[in-house]
Order: C-alpha cells, then sequence, then structure tokens
C-alpha cells in the first residue's frame, strides 16, 4: 500500500531578518493515521498573518515560539478527510490552528465547525468572520472605546485589521483616517470603505505633519498596527484623554535587533492623559460566539465589506507570506488548496 504524504513548509533555522527558503524549507512527509479521538484535515485555506513572523523567534510572545523542525504554525480551514470522533465525519469542514502543510491531524476538541453553506465565503472564516474581524471588534470597541463625533486614526489601514477598524468606528458615529501605503490603496479606503480621508505613509513626508493636516482637530483613538515612527508620530498628535490600541508591530518584525519605537512623545501619555493598551484577539476568547455574531450580522447586510488577497498552491506560501511586510498585500491575506489536487 503506498504511504501517502504530508508536503509541509517547516522551521528550519529562526530568521533574521525576512525568512528565507533556507529558514523555511520544504518536506514531504509520511502522513500518520489519526489517533483516537483525533481528526484529519485536508486544508482548504491557510491564513497568513504577521504574527507569525513573531512566532519564528525566540523572544517572548503571547505563544510559544515554533519549535525547530516544527511546521510553521497558522490557523487553517480544512475538509475532514479521517475522524475518529463521533463529532465529526468525513466531509464537514472545521477550522484550526494547524500549519503550512497539506494535511493537519487535531484532537476534535481543537477544531471549530463552519458551516459553508452560510453565504460567505469560507476564507471569510479566516479573516472578517475569523481572527482578523474580531480583533478588529475588540481591540476597537472594548480597548479603544470611540464615542461618536471623535477622530479615529488607523495605522496599515488597507490591511486585514486596519480595513474592519475603520469602517466599525464609522459605524459608532466617529471621522476616520486611515493610513496605508499606496494611492490606489488610499483611493480604496476613502471610496468603497467610507474613510473620511487617507494618508499614503510612503510620500506624505513628515508624519507629524501629515496627521495634523489629516486630523485637524487632533486624534481621539490611535488603533496601531505598525509601531516606530508612525506610532511616534500619532502620540504626538493625541487629543486629551485619547486612547492608543497597540495591535502590532510589523514595522521592526524582519528586523534583526531592532530597536523600539522611538520614545521622544512618549511623553504626551502623560501630558494628555492618554491611555495606552496593547491586547491579543485570544483575551476574548470566551466572547468570540458574540463579536462573530455581530460581525457576520454587518457583513450579511452589506454593512462591513472586506477585501481577501488569495493566492493559490502550497509552494507560493514563503513568498505569499512575505508581501506581509513589503506592502503589497491588501486586505486579508489567504493561501488556498484547492480541492482538485
Amino acid at each position: 500500500m503506498t504511504t501517502l504524504t504530508n508536503r509541509q513548509y517547516y522551521l528550519a533555522a529562526r530568521p533574521e531578518g525576512a525568512p528565507t527558503r533556507a529558514d523555511v524549507p520544504c518536506r514531504d512527509a509520511p502522513l500518520a493515521k489519526p489517533g483516537e479521538g483525533e481528526v484529519q484535515l485536508r486544508n482548504l485555506y491557510i491564513s497568513l498573518d504577521p504574527a507569525i513572523r513573531g512566532w519564528m523567534g525566540d523572544d517572548p510572545n503571547y505563544i510559544e515560539p515554533i519549535a525547530i523542525g516544527a511546521a510553521i504554525r497558522s490557523t487553517v480551514i480544512g475538509r475532514v478527510v479521517k475522524s475518529n470522533s463521533p463529532d465529526y465525519k468525513v466531509g464537514d469542514v472545521a477550522m484550526t490552528m494547524g500549519g503550512w502543510e497539506e494535511y493537519t491531524t487535531v484532537p476534535a476538541t481543537a477544531l471549530t465547525r463552519l458551516d459553508e453553506h452560510m453565504g460567505v465565503p469560507l476564507s471569510s472564516f479566516l479573516g472578517v468572520l475569523g481572527p482578523t474581524g474580531l480583533t478588529a471588534y475588540f481591540g476597537l470597541l472594548d480597548v479603544a472605546q470611540p464615542k461618536a463625533g471623535e477622530t479615529v486614526l488607523v495605522s496599515a489601514a488597507a490591511g486585514a485589521v486596519g480595513s474592519i477598524v475603520g469602517q466599525i468606528a464609522k459605524m459608532q458615529g466617529c471621522r476616520v483616517v486611515g493610513m496605508a501605503g499606496s494611492d490606489e490603496k488610499c483611493s480604496w479606503l476613502t471610496g468603497e470603505l467610507g474613510f473620511d480621508d487617507a494618508i499614503n505613509y510612503r510620500n506624505c513626508g513628515d508624519y507629524k505633519l501629515a496627521i495634523r493636516a489629516a486630523c485637524p482637530e487632533g486624534v481621539d483613538v490611535y488603533f496601531d498596527n505598525v509601531g516606530g515612527e508612525i506610532l511616534d508620530a500619532g502620540l504626538a498628535c493625541l487629543n486629551k484623554f485619547a486612547r492608543v490600541a497597540v495591535c502590532g508591530w510589523i514595522s521592526t518584525y524582519n528586523i534583526a535587533d531592532a530597536p523600539g519605537p522611538r520614545a521622544r512623545n512618549l511623553w504626551q501619555l502623560v501630558a494628555n492623559s492618554v491611555t495606552i493598551r496593547g491586547f491579543v484577539v485570544i483575551d476574548y476568547a470566551e466572547r468570540f460566539g458574540e463579536g462573530v455574531a455581530q460581525l457576520a450580522e454587518w457583513v450579511l447586510a452589506g454593512k462591513l465589506l472586506a477585501r481577501e488577497d488569495i493566492v493559490d498552491g502550497l509552494d507560493n506560501v514563503l513568498p505569499t507570506f512575505l508581501k506581509l511586510f513589503d506592502g503589497s498585500n491588501s486586505g486579508k491575506l489567504v493561501l488556498r488548496i484547492p480541492e482538485e489536487q
């Protein structure tokens, strides 16, 4: 009998800078049968997120680093091909924490069942109805707590999280300004998504002056996805009692021994009685049902739009992942493994 194999991209070495094929090579490993209570998925979609770069390192993080020799960790959606659990049958679709691989085998208790007949693409459960949508939902509404009439500034606003943050802020009656890396992205924000203004950070010159021009009455809420100099500039433009939700630090993820954000404007936290808080979406795990229900209601009503950047083929996973760091993606980045393969 022919032994099935599982193609995987695994961590061979901890990257210094952007991960390379030497850091993340490919292997075809024997595909073991699922054990008692386990379910085996044939992966259909793999979520590509900036946080994965942090997991490749060995610095302290909110979850353990990826072990050397292990498949690169990622949220996946797959179809059940084998099941040793009464809770799942062959053909069911589920989501779990898996890897950059063709097949993922996990305990049934680690799966979330998905309804592929809900009227939205399955990939939406990795984006607007999944971790990125939930990050935007709880990060804005619970951490930043915007109020009608306030100005909300969002960095990486054309990304998977930032684009959702801005739309939800508009629903709360806020004035919303996004920062993105191209004129096309800025036009998408102010056109289709309804942002009030957008700043192309690649050609705006002085970040602080650009933010002040776009936010003449100051910034009440800053949702930060990037850290670094943009965060420092945003801090200089905050109003009294402003709130800063720190979601990501993508400006430094691929820089070896990268310094933290320039501290020049941290004094504004004191001067303007600002609240700054970092968070990760798993802080809200017990409330995921609430968040998904509200996000789905907005999506199905056409009030919340999401753009997906979907690339086919497992062997494209590493170059596709690197799109997150050169600004060439827009919206939620997803790798698809077509079922006919």
